[in-house]
């Protein structure tokens, strides 16, 4: 692929440099700021490297109404209709000043989803570094486009949208301004069972589409996560909170900030771990070539008598001949007596 990293908020993002973690705060602000305050100051403390709202109210993501298709059935939501839910769950748009503001305290970098137009232009007045698109508005080309001409970096998530649904997506992107872009393999379930992530998806997005890939991961833990990064995961996002027995409507799928800071490290640890392909003799294992197997004698031996399997044998230490070599050294004769617990060298027999 032609694009090696981009970059947000002066961090580089690509496979050569560690994953960038995204805390999605999303509703677990629980309709208090000082709860999302204190989740951002958590996602800080934990490592994160971005701090993710979602910018939308319950008017411009749906409408009220009662009508059979508003209504929620089943999941986590079930019950609920589309408005209510997103009443209790939007980030008040007057909070966001004062969060982003918290972000600049913290040193966290902070950006957010638009879910419309004047979401767009509120987080453009804000001097958002970087746009998320989430899964259910990959296909809304217009919101694409308009973010896209801000000309700021653009991650995408892909959950729910096919191949065709995906490149057109990164084309509408690309045509209208973004050079800086990151699609994230997701599966938009929630909670989503690890057995469906299917994630060599995030390389063959990789390789596909041209583009930087990622993972927007909504497991409950950290496992699929951290081998996203096998994958070539250059971004990871997941849910967080304080509290996954909150009774918020995104707790109970959301890490905790112990979690989190896990993931971090964790990741960040894949990462250097994947490394190059190596078949030299690393820094770590200089050290222990001398306990590698040689052989040895293990039976004190006369000048002139012949070398048996009985007095040579391959064993720890390394000192002596490689065991490559003992179908050879059968049969031959010591040039000299030899001690039991010498080192083996074709320099003692004739």
């Amino acid at each position: 692929m032609t694009e090696q990293y981009i970059t947000i908020d002066g961090r580089k993002i690509g496979p050569h440099y560690p994953p960038y973690i995204i805390a999605e705060l999303s509703a677990n602000h629980n309709g208090d700021i000082n709860r999302a305050f204190a989740i951002m100051a958590a996602a800080k403390a934990a490592g994160a490297d971005a701090i993710k709202l979602q910018t939308y109210t319950q008017d411009t993501i749906t409408m009220d109404c009662d009508s059979d298709e508003f209504q929620i059935k089943g999941g986590l939501w079930d019950g609920q209709s589309l408005y209510q839910l997103y009443k209790t769950a939007h980030m008040p748009w007057e909070w966001h000043k004062p969060l982003f503001a918290k972000a600049k305290e913290l040193g966290i970098t902070i950006f957010s989803s638009p879910f419309d137009f004047t979401a767009v232009d509120l987080l453009e007045q804000l001097d958002a570094p970087a746009y998320k698109i989430a899964s259910f508005e990959v296909i809304d080309l217009p919101l694409i486009k308009r973010v896209a001409q801000t000309g700021k970096p653009m991650i995408i998530s892909t959950g729910m949208a096919n191949q065709d649904e995906i490149k057109l997506a990164i084309k509408t992107a690309k045509d209208n301004g973004c050079n800086e872009l990151v699609v994230l393999h997701c599966v938009s379930g929630y909670p989503a069972p690890a057995e469906q992530y299917n994630l060599r998806t995030i390389a063959d997005i990789s390789q596909r589409f041209n583009v930087l890939a990622g993972l927007s991961d909504h497991t409950i833990d950290n496992a699929t996560a951290v081998v996203s990064v096998a994958f070539g995961a250059c971004v990871i996002e997941k849910h967080v909170t304080l509290d996954r027995n909150g009774g918020g409507a995104d707790d109970s799928f959301s890490l905790e900030p112990t979690e989190l800071a896990q993931l971090c490290t964790d990741s960040k640890t894949a990462w250097q771990a994947m490394g190059k392909v190596n078949y030299e003799r690393t820094a770590a294992e200089q050290g222990n070539v001398q306990f590698r197997r040689s052989l040895y004698i293990v039976k004190d031996i006369a000048a002139g008598e012949m070398l048996t399997s009985d007095n040579v044998r391959s064993i720890r230490p390394g000192f002596g001949l490689a065991p490559k070599h003992y179908d050879v050294v059968l049969g031959k004769v010591a040039k000299n007596a030899i001690v039991r617990g010498t080192a083996l060298s074709f320099e003692l027999i004739e």
